[in-house]
């Protein structure tokens, strides 16, 4: 017999909106962990264009469902079905490639923040604030929470 402190999960996504982080750029929460600070999301960005400059302080891993991306900091470009990781304390600028829309699944291990071109922290971004932006949006628009937060 299999024991788990944590069930599972079936998640219908295509009922989970996408919520508005900026011009053009969407989230997707599939599931929110505010005790342990990670959460997994779909990031789609309609046109090309960036990601603001940022350090993540737990690692990350992202898989590219379509379009491409690169970090400007970096000379690879991620097309869909690539792979890529991330060490925590990493600085980079996320840019999406050509004008197809982008989709990538992000699993993010704890915070990240926000930098100006000094390394000032401007801003971060946090499972509880990913939540709150997820859950405001659903009131505002009269839709149902799905069972992400665990």
């Amino acid at each position: 017999m299999h024991s788990s402190a944590q069930e599972e999960l079936y998640l219908a996504a295509s009922k989970v909106p996408w919520v508005p982080q900026g011009d053009g750029i969407y989230f997707k929460p599939l599931r929110i962990n505010r005790k342990a600070g990670s959460w997994i999301n779909l990031l789609k960005v309609q046109r090309a264009g960036r990601v603001n400059r940022h350090r993540h302080l737990g690692p990350v891993e992202a898989y590219v469902l379509a379009g491409s991306w690169r970090y400007l900091e970096r000379d690879w470009v991620a097309k869909a079905g690539d792979f890529v990781f991330e060490a925590d304390d990493d600085i980079h600028t996320l840019e999406v490639v050509g004008d197809a829309e982008m989709i990538t699944l992000f699993s993010i291990h704890g915070p990240f923040e926000y930098l100006d071109d000094q390394d000032n922290v401007i801003g971060a971004e946090t499972a509880d604030s990913k939540l709150d932006r997820y859950v405001r949006h659903c009131e505002q628009f009269g839709i149902e929470l799905a069972p992400i937060i665990f």
